[in-house]
């Protein structure tokens, strides 16, 4: 089982990988089926409009994640890898004036925002809770062609058929493209298997899996990745003001880093301080997030902020932190991203936060564990225990925005990253809950848990707010 680094992180634009970044993608690659020349439906005739039918909780929570906002930027041609505010905001202004969508390849298109993305509040598509329908229709409004694309999370989209594939290959068989890397895990089991016999960290084994993909670019894109990150972290401690949506979030991460700032070298700051770090670290992403800014998946959005909290308190705090450790990190963590996105899922919306913030803070604790110098064995037991601790952990964000309790989520995240990295650390690494059994009880959690409870905002904190 190989996931690339750059598929695990990704740059990218929020407020959710799932919601805004994987229907901004799927109404790109729809432009592209278009101009590939699809076969159309028979009958049709020339091609005129489109529209978008958003199913499951990307109509639930698709307002409050500007899921809309996002298929229409898709639909302009825009895609999240290079998504550039000012020329977003002024597209969307003209189709909202026009009624008319102007593609390359493409005759013009009729697209009224306000009529042509339909929110279907009825039960989801069967496939997966984050359904997309985009249909083409000729100038009779007869069928043209359409396509159902799943945002699967962090991201990640998926049409029909390439899901139903994915859901019916059998997992214990390795994917013909995973003979070639040298090092194609598919458990937590196999992956200390495969330690043992070459003498390889995890770091490593990554490593050697990446090369052949990325070979000696990889630490450049490495280094870009936590460039990214650490940007992200910067301008949310430098911004102010109150947060888009409604609910009238202020955001906090300036105030509180201000007074950290103030008490270092002084006697005010208690020992817990290293806590408030960790917070307002993994506190600025999420506020960056929730503005809509650039972001990395982590493997998410919703869960941006716990991975970028750990690499900086790893650089920042740790006594003998170092440029290569940092890349170590990443490569662990994605490692241990890509092993709980191929077993079970990194959706909000299929298995609730545990497979967000919970995927993120298992990820962060192996890759701070590697960085400390911990064994595959530490490494694989700090991930169990960040995870095993997440478990049953809802996904119900008020108004459907990632605020609430979407951003103090990600702080937690982070400190129960840092001490189970710490505690398994101070173990050998023999424990009693494998990786991947907590990674399956994730799963099976997930799939046990009432919908309400899963990135609809119809349960949980969404629905029990203060009346003022």
């Amino acid at each position: 089982m190989f996931l690339s680094i750059t598929d695990v992180f990704k740059i990218g634009v929020g407020p959710s990988s799932s919601h805004t970044m994987g229907p901004m993608t799927a109404a790109a690659l729809f432009l592209d089926d278009l101009r590939r020349g699809v076969e159309r439906i028979p009958g049709a005739g020339d091609l005129a409009s489109v529209t978008a039918t958003l199913h499951g909780s990307l109509a639930f929570t698709g307002k409050g994640h500007a899921t809309d906002r996002a298929v229409r930027l898709g639909l302009l041609g825009m895609v999240p890898a290079t998504f550039d505010a000012d020329k977003a905001e002024a597209l969307d202004a003209a189709l909202q004036a026009t009624g008319t969508l102007h593609p390359d390849g493409l005759p013009p298109l009729g697209f009224v925002p306000d009529r042509d993305v339909i929110f279907d509040y009825g039960p989801p598509l069967e496939l997966h809770a984050n359904g997309l329908v985009l249909r083409a229709f000729d100038t009779a409004g007869r069928p043209y062609y359409t396509q159902t694309y799943y945002s699967v999370g962090g991201g990640f989209v998926m049409t029909e058929p390439e899901l139903l594939a994915h859901r019916n290959r059998d997992n214990s068989t390795p994917q013909a493209t995973d003979h070639a890397f040298p090092f194609a895990f598919g458990t937590a089991r196999e992956m200390l298997t495969m330690g043992t016999a070459s003498g390889k960290t995890v770091a490593q084994m990554k490593r050697a899996n990446e090369e052949l993909v990325h070979d000696s670019k990889l630490d450049a894109k490495i280094d870009a990745i936590w460039a990214a990150m650490d940007d992200c972290i910067s301008r949310g401690l430098k911004q102010d003001g109150i947060l888009p949506g409604g609910l009238k979030v202020r955001r906090r991460a300036r105030a509180i880093h201000e007074k950290l700032q103030a008490e270092r070298g002084t006697n005010q700051a208690q020992p817990h301080v290293a806590n408030d770090w960790m917070s307002v670290y993994a506190m600025a992403v999420n506020e960056e997030n929730a503005a809509g800014g650039k972001v990395v998946t982590s493997p998410t959005n919703g869960a941006a902020g716990v991975v970028p909290a750990v690499g900086r308190y790893y650089r920042d705090h740790c006594i003998g932190a170092t440029q290569q450790g940092l890349r170590d990190l990443l490569l662990t963590a994605a490692a241990i991203g890509g092993l709980i996105k191929h077993n079970a899922s990194i959706s909000g919306a299929e298995v609730g936060c545990q497979g967000e913030v919970g995927s993120a803070a298992a990820m962060a604790a192996a890759g701070l564990c590697a960085a400390l110098g911990g064994t595959n064995e530490q490494i694989e037991n700090a991930a169990e225990i960040a995870l095993e601790h997440h478990l049953g952990m809802t996904c119900d964000p008020a108004a459907g925005l990632v605020q609430v309790p979407c951003i103090e989520r990600n702080a937690l995240g982070a400190i129960k990253a840092v001490s189970a990295a710490s505690l398994a650390l101070r173990g050998d690494g023999v424990h009693f809950m494998p990786l991947d059994n907590c990674v399956q009880v994730m799963l099976e959690t997930g799939r046990e848990m009432d919908v309400k409870y899963k990135e609809t905002s119809t349960g949980g904190i969404a629905v029990n707010l203060p009346e003022c």
